[in-house]
């Protein structure tokens, strides 16, 4: 059901508030990790491309390499057109009319430390002849430290129960199933939230919540960085965070939806992909 509160808000001006908000926290992210950057011994900024989809919108990629991010994309983009028949298949309201818009910021931060937790971050609304948000976080370490994954866990719990406290368990559990590597039979990292075709009823609310989720990442994630830079490591550490990005790289090229909707959709190959590693090792 579609609230009246949802009715004062044209899609157009839906699609405006988004995509405008996802360029706005893009800004917010890239500024406070360049400013870490700063305070712990580098000077690295990002670098900027823009990029053109031929068959509607585009994006900007944001990647810097430092001395704290050994690699970090801080990704927006706004695509439209039709879906391809194998994607139209799987996307709700696409079986009636294949037009679609979409619109997110994706983030993914490979730390130069072991002792660093690398993380993932993304939000976005997309629109067919229906409409919904999407996103979440999560965090994979090397070295799991039991204060860290319940800060970040705690965070996104307070965004959540900010408007319903069945939002954090729910997101909480979607996203261990989720990002689980079914052919290692092992989870990626520690978890976080993810959450998918979220539509209340309630656009503004959804924006909202979709903000907050936005926000408790850029509050937790710098504290963790500060927190852990600085702690010692070794080659063989080096050489255990290598063979955990290893996973991390399989997991996106195998499972990752984004990914796949990337590709399917005619994307900026390098965008799609920014999310895999500089470097990893199999063993």
């Amino acid at each position: 059901m579609t609230s009246s509160k949802d009715q004062e808000f044209t899609l157009e001006q839906k699609k405006k508030t988004s995509s405008s908000w996802f360029k706005e926290l893009r800004d917010m992210i890239c500024a406070e990790f360049e400013l870490i950057e700063l305070e712990l011994g580098g000077d690295a900024k990002f670098s900027r491309t823009k990029w053109d989809r031929a068959s509607g919108g585009g994006g900007e990629m944001s990647v810097m390499r430092g001395e704290v991010f050994e690699k970090v994309g801080v990704n927006i983009s706004t695509v439209y057109g039709e879906f391809p028949e194998v994607l139209a298949k799987e996307m709700p309201g696409a079986e009636k009319d294949v037009n679609f818009w979409a619109s997110g910021i994706s983030l993914v931060a490979h730390m130069k430390s072991p002792k660093v937790p690398s993380v993932h971050m993304n939000t976005r609304m997309i629109v067919t002849n229906k409409l919904w948000f999407g996103g979440g976080a999560d965090l994979t370490p090397t070295f799991e430290v039991a204060e860290d994954t319940a800060d970040f866990h705690n965070a996104f719990k307070i965004a959540c129960d900010k408007y319903n406290p069945e939002f954090y368990p729910k997101y909480k559990k979607e996203c261990d199933q989720y990002f689980f590597i079914k052919h290692r039979n092992q989870p990626r990292g520690v978890g976080g939230i993810f959450y998918d075709y979220f539509n209340t009823g309630d656009w503004s609310s959804d924006m909202d919540y979709t903000k907050d989720v936005g926000l408790a990442f850029l509050d937790i994630f710098p504290k963790l960085v500060r927190r852990n830079y600085e702690l010692s490591w070794s080659e063989d550490d080096k050489e255990r965070q290598l063979a955990k990005r290893a996973l991390y790289a399989e997991f996106n090229l195998v499972y990752d939806r984004g990914t796949k909707f990337g590709f399917l959709t005619g994307g900026n190959p390098e965008a799609i992909l920014m999310s895999l590693p500089p470097l990893c090792a199999w063993r």
